[in-house]
């Protein structure tokens, strides 16, 4: 079983997000636990305060450092992971690394101007989903929290589903065409009705290819294509027989 911890001042913004859908199934099966901290529990005063003004002035509040340490005693052996803006960029490959993690995950979301340095430097590791500002965390950790999931044997009913996605290989997903063959005079390409599974997956290498190429050629000018993977952008480029 996967364990994930949720230090947060708000549990409760996870309670739909836990229970439904993919996740809320895994943990049916008892794939996935979640465990929640609210660091607001570990106030030492009697207002509960966990936001103090920071030294040297400036704008916004900063979160206090006892709630967060008292938070901390009460945690197993963790990965600790804080959701920053400052920290690396999450994707697939920090995704397939944390679900391996062989210890409970734990992802602190923040509030306020952010963490006293000196607790940040506690953490393992800071991740960031991308370059905005939030007003949490949390939100940040579902974006994790389900990439991860995803990852999980037997979170998704096939395996196959989570290989083939975008960014598995580095490149985005091929089209998906479903029923009917025809909308509105655009008909599926017919090499997919053709089954020739082998000709079908090359028509889909080359086309996930192109869709990264047009998309995101940030992605495409770090992908070392093959001289195959060559011959398939190329049919993709100027239009393959199978379209």
């Amino acid at each position: 079983m996967y364990q994930f911890i949720l230090a947060t001042l708000f549990p409760e913004l996870f309670e739909s997000f836990v229970a439904t859908s993919i996740i809320g199934k895994a943990v049916d099966k008892e794939l996935l636990n979640f465990h929640f901290v609210n660091v607001r529990d570990f106030a030492t005063d009697r207002h509960r305060t966990v936001d103090d003004t920071p030294y040297g002035g400036g704008p916004g509040m900063v979160m206090k450092v006892a709630p967060v340490l008292g938070a901390f005693e009460t945690l197993p052996e963790c990965h600790k992971v804080f959701m920053s803006p400052q920290g690396k960029r999450f994707d697939q490959g920090a995704a397939s690394r944390l679900a391996k993690l062989d210890k409970p995950l734990l992802l602190f979301c923040g509030r306020y101007e952010g963490l006293d340095e000196r607790i940040v430097e506690m953490f393992d590791e800071q991740i960031s989903i991308g370059d905005f500002v939030l007003n949490g965390g949390e939100v940040a950790a579902m974006v994790v929290i389900e990439s991860i999931s995803r990852l999980i044997p037997g979170v998704i009913g096939k395996l196959d589903s989570t290989v083939e996605e975008s960014f598995s290989n580095g490149l985005l997903e091929y089209p998906q065409y479903t029923r009917p063959e025809e909308i509105d005079g655009k008909r599926v390409p017919p090499i997919l009705l053709s089954g020739n599974h082998g000709k079908i997956a090359e028509w889909r290498h080359g086309q996930s290819l192109l869709r990264t190429y047009l998309h995101r050629p940030d992605l495409f000018e770090k992908h070392q294509m093959t001289d195959k993977e060559k011959q398939l952008f190329d049919e993709a480029l100027k239009g393959s027989p199978g379209e």
